[in-house]
């Protein structure tokens, strides 16, 4: 069983993975099962075949989503992490006195539509999920169709790159939180660097352990200009969302945007620090 150290205290996965439990629910993990160098059962997590399987296996086992499938060239998204911000944004919203007829909006919901799959199945949340990929919408509603959310989670397509919340936004939409997983990188080169990096880690030079196209994995100026876009519009529809939030990777990115959101008038910004492992993050939470 792997430890999964600083996750949320309701966080499933915080005591690591019970491998015999997942290949119970879902055979086709044994193949990628063996023991490591501690004794204990495990994967090949430089083996993006085997992750997917790993996270397959979770929601399968804990989540009761049966289908769950995509292309291996999107980004395959670790489970505990994601459902973290979920437990996080719950953490929030309560503090605020909102509990009840939960809508969240997912920038960027991707072909795994992993965020609104984590919190239907956790708090019974609605959501909307946009992207700017009609392929990963065409994935995503197939997720939602063969676990039958239709009522529950509604995917909108961006059809500018630009935009974020405009053309995303509907006149009669409120939602209680906006949530976003925004791209990490500039550009190609620097994503696939970063790859190169995270494989020498793992001690697998040669495998390309995380997918991850264009809009999933880079933006143009990188995860800042990202944040200050998805700023500066959210002070544009300010009444739609009681809170906007995001992941932020890089903490001096964190600086600049609180600097602007004072600019822009918000009455209140959070930082979240989320740790997971050796890997610190923090969510970003403001409200007009």
């Amino acid at each position: 069983m792997d430890s999964k150290k600083g996750l949320h205290p309701r966080n499933r996965h915080k005591n690591g993975y019970d491998f015999e439990k997942l290949i119970q629910k879902n055979s086709t993990l044994n193949s990628f099962v063996s023991e490591n160098k501690f004794g204990n059962l495990s994967i090949d997590f430089s083996n993006p075949r085997a992750v997917k399987e790993l996270n397959r296996s979770l929601l399968q086992t804990h989540y009761n989503i049966g289908f769950w499938d995509f292309p291996d060239e999107n980004l395959c998204p670790p489970i505990p992490g994601r459902v973290d911000y979920i437990h996080h944004i719950h953490d929030l919203l309560t503090a605020s006195g909102n509990v009840n007829g939960i809508s969240i909006l997912d920038i960027g919901t991707g072909a795994t539509c992993i965020y609104p799959l984590l919190g239907y199945a956790e708090y019974n949340w609605k959501f909307v999920g946009s992207d700017v990929s009609r392929d990963s919408l065409v994935s995503a509603q197939k997720i939602i169709d063969e676990n039958q959310l239709n009522d529950v989670i509604e995917l909108r397509f961006q059809k500018d790159s630009q935009c974020i919340l405009e053309n995303i936004i509907k006149e009669e939409d409120s939602f209680l939180a906006v949530i976003c997983n925004p791209p990490f990188y500039k550009s190609e080169v620097e994503a696939k660097g970063a790859n190169t990096r995270k494989s020498r880690n793992l001690g697998n030079n040669a495998v390309r352990n995380f997918s991850g196209n264009n809009n999933e994995l880079w933006y143009p100026g990188g995860e800042k200009a990202f944040l200050h876009n998805y700023l500066y519009q959210s002070s544009l529809y300010k009444d739609v969302s009681t809170w906007f939030t995001s992941l932020v990777s890089k903490k001096e990115n964190v600086e600049s945007l609180q600097k602007s959101a004072k600019k822009l008038k918000a009455r209140s910004f959070k930082v979240i620090p989320m740790n997971q492992g050796n890997k610190v993050t923090r969510i970003v939470a403001w409200q007009f």
